[in-house]
């Protein structure tokens, strides 16, 4: 079965598109760190994809623009000792990132200034305790 990522709705990411490398971990793991290539490194073509939307894409290449080179995403996974570890690590973090780079723009926010009421609350409630705090010093003269 082949794995697919998901994006957003209906909107996955199918295996083929994605671009895999394997080199050694570094860290503890003893003499078999020394001998298989367990981390993974997961490229993929943000900008060339036919699986995201326009829209998506347009959104996805603002928003990762510091992560990206040449429209490529990378993610490097390497703290799991074991490749498929890896390699699923990898493939969260690039459904993580995407669906965040790709979610819509929050509303913009209206602008709105207290009520006349709460507005005479505040000031009669600062009255009220600079009266108290007045009448805690009383003056020995």
């Amino acid at each position: 079965m082949p794995v697919t990522i998901r994006v957003r709705g209906s909107v996955t990411i199918p295996e083929s598109e994605l671009r895999w490398r394997f080199s050694r971990s570094s860290g503890p793991g003893g003499q078999h760190v020394n001998t298989s290539a367990t981390a993974a490194e997961l490229s993929f073509d943000v900008a060339g994809s036919p699986s995201l939307p326009e829209s998506y894409r347009r959104r996805a290449l603002e928003r990762l623009a510091g992560r990206l080179t040449g429209g490529v995403l990378t993610i490097r996974a390497e703290e799991h000792r074991s490749q498929q570890r890896n390699r699923d690590a990898a493939r969260e973090r690039l459904a993580m990132l995407l669906h965040e780079a790709t979610a819509p723009p929050p509303k913009p926010r209206r602008p709105t200034k207290p009520s006349r009421r709460v507005h005479e609350r505040r000031l009669q409630n600062k009255r009220h305790r600079s009266e108290l705090k007045r009448s805690r010093s009383t003056r020995w003269d």
